[in-house]
């Protein structure tokens, strides 16, 4: 009666530990992200937006 109780407690032992381990086996890293990159298409947009409120601002003063 102990050698079944003690072979089903080592055979439950081995199944967790062996789940842990094949789980982590699958596992992948991410990838790295890519670098940033400027194609100066936010640096144009941006001085669009800063014209746009010089020419609100001279026409609310000329007015």
């Amino acid at each position: 009666m102990s050698v079944s109780r003690l072979f089903f407690g080592v055979l439950t032992i081995l199944a967790v530990v062996s789940s842990i381990l094949l789980t982590m086996a699958h596992a992948q890293s991410a990838a790295p992200a890519p670098a940033p990159t400027s194609d100066g298409t936010t640096i144009d947009q941006g001085i669009a937006y800063l014209l746009m409120l010089v020419a609100l601002v001279l026409t609310y003063l000329i007015h």
